[in-house]
């Protein structure tokens, strides 16, 4: 189950939603979490009175297959808001769009609260979600590029290149300790260049 404070206004109002300040949004979202863990980890009702949700006895039905629910994943960078929540709610952390020295950073601070929290580090699976610039070839990466610096997309946490570069920066986020790899394609069209990718990579 993937979580989130939320970013994109447009869903919001889809939904009925105000997106609300940051600040504002968080205290929702960690709201959002207790209602949830609740629900899925109590066996007998779960009451909470919280500023946006309020529980009065609820009993979520059918009980999740899980003892404790589905694994709960929860995605954002903040040291000061996400990762504590990831330290208390959370299975998996799913940093985004960050370079991996910053992930070795944010996976120590990580590690810190998991201790202050009585769960050991191997409690929160690593992951990484970013963006990706794939070319079979030099020549088709530089038209996907369409005059993007590679180095300064790779310092904000993208993975630019060739088969033998996308190979190299993967092990690098693995070495920095991220155990699985979210790439987002959106050459939705590109099916091509997608299994080129998969044979190359996977």
């Amino acid at each position: 189950l993937g979580v989130g404070a939320g970013w994109q206004e447009r869903e919001h109002t889809a939904f009925g939603f105000d997106l609300l300040p940051l600040a504002e949004r968080m205290d929702r979202f960690e709201e959002g979490l207790e209602v949830i863990s609740r629900l899925l980890r109590s066996d007998g009702p779960a009451s909470f009175q919280g500023r946006t949700y309020r529980l009065h006895e609820a009993v979520l039905l059918p009980r999740p297959q899980r003892p404790d629910g589905p694994p709960i994943l929860i995605g954002g960078n903040g040291p000061r808001r996400t990762l504590p929540l990831v330290a208390r709610y959370a299975d998996e952390w799913n940093a985004v769009y960050i370079p991996p020295t910053r992930f070795i950073e944010l996976s120590a601070r990580l590690d810190s609260l998991l201790i202050e929290q009585n769960r050991p580090a191997s409690a929160v699976r690593r992951s990484l979600m970013t963006g990706l610039f794939f070319g079979r070839d030099e020549a088709e990466l530089r038209a996907k590029l369409e005059n993007r610096d590679p180095a300064s997309l790779r310092e904000r946490g993208v993975i630019v290149g060739t088969p033998n570069e996308v190979l190299e920066q993967l092990n690098t986020l693995a070495l920095a300790g991220v155990q699985r790899v979210m790439l987002q394609w959106l050459a939705l069209d590109d099916l091509a260049g997608l299994e080129a990718l998969a044979e190359a990579v996977l």
